[in-house]
């Protein structure tokens, strides 16, 4: 895998070179939150019957929506184009998990099932205490949003696994089970999402209140007397921020509320009832294909390397600094793409060798850094456009949707430099 932590077997190269096409990395349904690309949502909608794909004033999803798998967009080139992924020019190779290949022999049922297994015992786990929290005489403490985070934890892990070792499972009972997971834990995001951003542009605000407004992207800084058009912009900062901090409060405050409400509900409906059922017989039980038990640890080894593939290929397909347009939001869909490929590489990795990659520790954070930073910035963008605000409240706005995008770019950059492997996509 990238990072010279992969799951490959002892005879394998350390560059990887199977051709990946836009059939052979198609993505089934899924959701953002569940870690699986190419889906507007696992059947369900936000709290106002939007998709989760859309964007309301509140400022859209908490998780951007990955773009429909298949195409440049997806992080996947065109049929033929080989993803190449080797060591930087006067790198040293990286050191290999601490973890062990599967034995031979040693398979879904002895490797995956008892994976599935224990997340379902975290998720029933973690439910339980959520409910020991929930009560009011816990009203106000922490404990009740660690459990969901929890919970939320192991029905990604759960979800992604699902989706990643879909040949070897039932594939009736994954799909299904996959696409309800995505639901829950896409719906008890939403919450947390919303207040995480709020605190995220308040303290942009607070600290663009006193610092010099944002250049555009290549601008030189040169000093200026004080009754420049700088020095009269922040002077119109300083008027703006409280009332766009007030502006943002009652929106994400809002959007926080609903999303409290709709979590409330889907913890309480039957189709929860259901999911936690499933989970609970999983957590006895994993349905495995036929014949899946004799084809050993080739039957696990596949899929991930699949896994691998469709990442490298996804790096290798981000638009170049050089063409990326600051404020064009548009680009941010491969930047998500390759977030969400990123997670499922990481969840098949701790299958298999029972622990996530190291070395794509860094690169995982800047690409968190990057959504949470384009989320960010659409908040800010939809707040401005709230009609009669007063111009000085727009214009704080623009400045922070300005800094959330240099942010964005910071992020972009991190990941570069953080990604421990170059990828180059070929043609044939």
């Amino acid at each position: 895998m990238p990072g010279g932590a992969g799951v490959r077997r002892p005879d394998h190269q350390t560059t990887a070179t199977r051709p990946v096409t836009a059939t052979s990395v198609t993505a089934a349904d899924g959701d953002p939150e569940s870690g699986i690309p190419g889906s507007a949502g696992a059947g369900g909608r936000g709290p106002e019957g939007r998709g989760p794909g859309s964007r309301g004033p509140e400022g859209g999803a908490p998780e951007a929506v990955g773009p429909p798998a298949g195409g440049p967009e997806a992080g996947v080139p065109q049929a033929g184009v080989t993803a190449e992924a080797t060591l930087p020019e006067g790198a040293t190779p990286l050191p290999r998990a601490t973890g062990v290949l599967p034995a031979d022999g040693a398979g879904a049922e002895a490797v995956l099932a008892p994976y599935l297994r224990g997340q379902a015992a975290d998720f029933l786990r973690s439910l339980r205490l959520h409910r020991e929290h929930s009560a009011p005489s816990d009203a106000g403490g922490q404990g009740a949003e660690a459990a969901a985070r929890a919970l939320r934890r192991s029905a990604r892990r759960i979800s992604g696994s699902l989706h990643t070792f879909r040949a070897v499972l039932d594939p009736l009972w994954a799909d299904h089970l996959r696409t309800e997971l995505a639901w829950l834990s896409g719906t008890l995001a939403r919450e947390h999402a919303y207040a995480g951003r709020l605190t995220r542009l308040l303290d942009a605000l607070h600290q663009l209140s006193g610092s010099p407004v944002p250049a555009a992207r290549g601008a030189k800084a040169a000093a200026r007397p004080a009754t420049t058009p700088d020095a009269q912009g922040r002077a119109a900062l300083g008027v703006g921020t409280a009332r766009a901090g007030a502006l943002l409060e009652r929106q994400l405050t809002l959007a926080r509320t609903r999303a409290h409400s709709a979590a409330l509900q889907a913890l309480g409906s039957s189709r929860f009832h259901a999911v936690a059922d499933a989970v609970a017989l999983l957590a006895s039980e994993v349905p495995l294909a036929p014949g899946t038990a004799a084809r050993g640890a080739e039957a696990l080894l596949e899929p991930a390397e699949r896994a691998e593939q469709r990442l490298i290929v996804a790096v290798a397909a981000l638009p170049p600094d050089a063409s990326a347009e600051p404020y064009n939001e548009a680009q941010d869909a491969p930047w998500h793409q390759t977030r969400l490929l990123l997670r499922l590489h990481r969840y098949a990795h701790e299958v298999v060798l029972g622990a996530a990659d190291p070395v794509l520790t860094g690169a995982g954070h800047a690409l968190d850094l990057h959504r949470d930073a384009a989320e960010a910035a659409t908040a800010a963008a939809a707040a401005a456009r709230t009609p009669r605000i007063a111009p000085a409240t727009a214009y704080a706005l623009g400045v922070l949707h300005a800094d959330q995008r240099h942010e964005v770019e910071a992020a972009r950059a991190v990941f570069r430099e953080t990604w421990p492997y170059a990828a180059a996509v070929t043609g044939p």
